[in-house]
This record gives C-alpha cells, structure tokens and sequence, in this order.
C-alpha cells in the first residue's frame, strides 16, 4: 500500500459502531490436520510463510490513520513498524486440549477489541490438540474486509497441495512524486471538472485529483473534492435511482406485497436483548452435497436449507425454554454485492429481512414456507440493491465522532432490551473454496466463521462451504445464551429431521 486510501463510509461504519461490548471484527476457527512425521515448529512455519506472502494482501501491512479533529473518515496508511510478531501468537489450550476447549478459548478471545494503533488483524496458533490437530484462530476488523473478501484471502494465502507454492520476490515500489500543492490541485480539478462532458457513462468514473495529505487544510479540499465526484456521479446515475425508487413505491404500495412485509416484522424474543462483552461461541458441520439435494428436491436454494436449519435449531431452543413466540422469527441476511473475481479487501454488502417460519412445526412445510417467503424478500429488496454502491459511500464532515457518541450512547441506555427488534437473529452464507486446502503442509479440515453479535441480535449463524461440508459457526453474547454448543449440538438432528422430510415418496409429516 504505496499511499494513503481512505476508507469508504460503509467500511469506517464498523469502526464508529464498535464499542468494548460490541467489538466489530470477523474472523474463523480453522483446524488444521499435520502431516505423519512431521518434524517442525509449525508456529514458526506458519509465521514465516505468512510472512513471506503479506505483499499478496496488503491490507495486512496497513494501519489507520485518522483525520484531524475525526471530522472525516480515517486513511489506511502503510505500517512503517510493522512486527509479525505482534499479529501472530503461539496459543495454547488447557485439558483436555479438545475442540470444545478451543471454541471455549476462542469465545473468550474474540470479546477482546484489536489494538487500532497497528494494523486491524491477529492469528492465533493452537499446538498439542488431539489427534494431531492444530487450532487456528483469526480475527480481522470488518472495516478492513466482508465475508467475500475474506474467502478471496483465504485463497490467496493457502495452497492447493501439500507443497507450498513459490511467490515471486517483492520489488519496493519507486518513491511517489511529492503531491503537489492545494491550489495547483484545485486548478487541475476545476478544469477537468468543465472539460468532461456531464454524460451518465463518464460521470460514473468520474474522478477528480487528491491532495493526499493528512493535515486539516488537505483534509478539507480532498473531501470538497469527494462531494463534488459524489454529486456528478449521482447525477449521471439519476435515472437508475429515480427508477429503483418507482419501483419500490410499487412494491410498497401494491396490496401484494402486504403479506411480505408482515412477515418481515420482527416479534420480541430473549435474543433481542443487550448484550455484555462476553461471547460464546461453537462449531458444527453437515455434508454439503446432502443440504444441495434437500434443496433441489425442494425447489429451493442451498441458502433456503441453511435457513430452514437455523429455524429448527432456533424454534427447538426456544420451544426448551418457553420462549418461542406464535409469530414467525425473522433473520437479517446479509446479500453480497461483490463481482466475480473482484478480490478487493472492502465491504460490498448489503441486507434483507427474511421469515424463518418458526411457527410452522413440520420441517417440509417450514422449508417450502421459507423458500417462498425469501423470494418475496428479495423481490421486495431489489429495487435498493441498485442504490447500495451510491448510498454505502455517503460522507459528512463531522460524521464520524457524532456517530461514535451515538454508538457509545445506545450501548450504554439498554435501549434495544425496549425497542422492537428489526430482526430477531442473523444468518449469513459464505461460499468458500471447494478444494482441500493447506498451510505449510498441514491439511485445513475446517474453517468455522467466527462473526458478530449485537446489541438486539445476541446471536449470529454464519455458514462457509468448505470442500463437501458446510461448516457452521455459532456467536452469542454469553450473557443471553451463555453455552451456544447447545444450539450447534442440535443441528445434525434438525438437519436428519429435515432431510427425512423432503426425501422423495415421504408424504407424511416429521415429528419435530
């Protein structure tokens, strides 16, 4: 990262949001298989190759730097000391040095909020587990990265075989010129402003000259010169807005639609609580060749079993503690809005509220109702899916530490233990590589997501598809489900309820 790159709004968000009991990085519990006869230090193996292949992801090598007085998004600005050491750490585990002690630990350390004075991300190495294991748990801050984002790195740090591959040598890159002057830059920037013609294919590549520099003078012109970009490109991309806003007034206004946006409401629950700055966390996994058939065999997506799986795991959990409301839950879905092949460490994301149909018993029916209630949701949210990319790089000076305060505020005042819920959980699906994946020879058998809970969704069910299996990950705040594997334990059995539902000739309706 040769010069400064400021953060897009969508990306700094999870930087003004974080709070100590809400921090707000992402990251996965892998485990890994050591080769037979295996003679190294596979901490230090690790740590070299990492070190070795860093210039693969810069964004590994960048700190933030703030803008004076925080009235603007901070910059990731290359790390001038940066120490490997202080990103990877040997660990270790307490007996019985199994899984369940691993997930314990990485509950506990994934409360902990990453130092921001160096750069956003930490593994740490788990040696001496049963059965020749090796625990691997990283955290990144979201700001740096999505889920997306983050099976791209996965990638691109990983090998294929069990043989690591040779990366070419790094060339420094030749010092850039000084920037030039203020003035000369709004000179350059007023003429190019005049000499492209205002037409909506230019405008939104529009792009106008940077100061590049951190002082508050330099602070203020590249951001005159950000609002100016923003207000030519939204002008060239005036009809798709206009058109997207026509046809969610539609949407809204057609009586339709009524019955999906009743199912998007959300009712109370004990997870829509706030939550303390302890987390819970487990890990489970099922075949995903099964979870692809169930769908086929349903007329479905592999999201719409994920979906229905999490629904039985939730109702059943519930049901146990007479806490299961008459009215459906609701899940806030997070929808990638990342290219194929684009690799970019940022945030390409935007959400849906689905119905989980926890008020259906018979698992066929909860996932035939499931299905038509996500096609409606996404229907429904279409129209804003082209608005995201302009709406998500919004910026106000000032912005920045108002909203921290906001943040801080609703953390403090319990306000989501009285306010309705928007969702009652989040559930997310991440695709990730196919193919069996290695670190300095060691073969990866999983790698579980490790996401977010907050304030007024106490849990997260994030899903990545890993070779043929679907590797769940469970986060909670501890204070409202203190032991999560209650739920990752109940998973395989929803999963055999649901999978016996749908299979062909099976007319009659299983017992849940």
């Amino acid at each position: 990262m040769s010069h400064a790159r400021k953060l897009s709004s969508m990306d700094a968000s999870f930087l003004y949001l974080e709070t100590p009991e809400m921090p707000m990085h992402v990251g996965s519990m892998a485990i890994f298989k050591l080769k037979d006869g295996y003679q190294g230090d596979f901490f230090e193996d690790f740590k070299k190759m990492i070190a070795d292949r860093i210039h693969v992801a810069p964004i590994l090598k960048a700190r933030l730097e703030k803008a004076p007085l925080d009235i603007d998004n901070p910059s990731w600005v290359e790390d001038d000391q940066f120490d490997i050491d202080r990103h990877i750490f040997r660990a270790s585990l307490p007996a019985p040095h199994n899984r369940a002690m691993l997930e314990r630990t990485v509950g506990w350390i994934h409360a902990k909020l990453l130092n921001r004075a160096r750069p956003l991300w930490e593994f740490y190495v788990f040696e001496g587990m049963e059965n020749n294991e090796i625990g691997l748990y990283s955290k990144m801050h979201h700001a740096c990265i999505d889920g997306g984002a983050g099976a791209a790195l996965t990638n691109m740090i990983y090998d294929i075989t069990p043989v690591p591959r040779e990366f070419p040598k790094v060339v420094p890159n030749k010092p850039a010129n000084e920037p030039r002057d203020i003035a000369a830059n709004m000179l350059d920037s007023y003429t190019q402003l005049w000499r492209q013609p205002l037409d909506a294919s230019k405008a939104k590549s529009f792009d106008l000259p940077r100061s590049g520099k951190s002082d508050l003078g330099s602070v203020l012109f590249d951001n005159a010169m950000f609002q100016i970009e923003s207000g030519i490109r939204m002008l060239g991309g005036v009809p798709e807005t206009v058109k997207s806003i026509r046809d969610m007034i539609a949407k809204v206004s057609d009586p339709k639609s009524r019955d999906s946006l009743a199912s998007m409401v959300s009712p109370s629950t004990m997870l829509n609580k706030t939550i303390s700055s302890e987390r819970s966390f487990a890990g489970v996994s099922v075949s995903l060749p099964e979870a692809k058939a169930i769908a086929k065999q349903a007329g479905g997506k592999l999201n719409d079993v994920v979906m229905a799986l999490s629904s039985g795991v939730l109702r059943r959990y519930l049901l146990e503690h007479g806490g299961l409301p008459s009215r459906s839950l609701t899940a806030a879905v997070p929808i990638s809005l990342r290219e194929e092949g684009n690799t970019e460490a940022n945030n390409q994301v935007f959400g849906m509220i689905c119905s989980l149909a926890t008020n259906i018993e018979d698992p066929k029916e909860r996932l035939q109702a499931i299905i038509a209630q996500s096609a409606k949701s996404k229907e429904m949210s279409h129209p804003l899916r082209a608005l995201m990319p302009s709406m998500s790089n919004i910026s106000m000076l000032g912005a920045p530490i108002l909203i921290q305060v906001l943040a801080l505020l609703y953390s403090r005042s319990n306000l989501s233990d009285v306010l309705p819920p928007s969702a009652n959980v989040t559930i997310s699906n991440v695709p990730g590589p196919r193919q069996t994946l290695y670190a300095v020879g060691a073969e990866l058998l999983h790698i579980f997501p490790v996401s977010i809970a907050t304030h007024g969704l106490a849990l997260n069910i994030t899903v990545q598809s890993y070779r043929d299996q679907l590797d769940f990950g469970f986060i909670a705040g501890a204070n409202i489900i203190p032991h999560v594997e209650v739920l990752a334990n109940m998973l395989p059995k929803e999963f055999e309820l649901l999978a016996a539902a749908v299979a062909p000739g099976n007319h009659a309706s299983a017992a849940s």
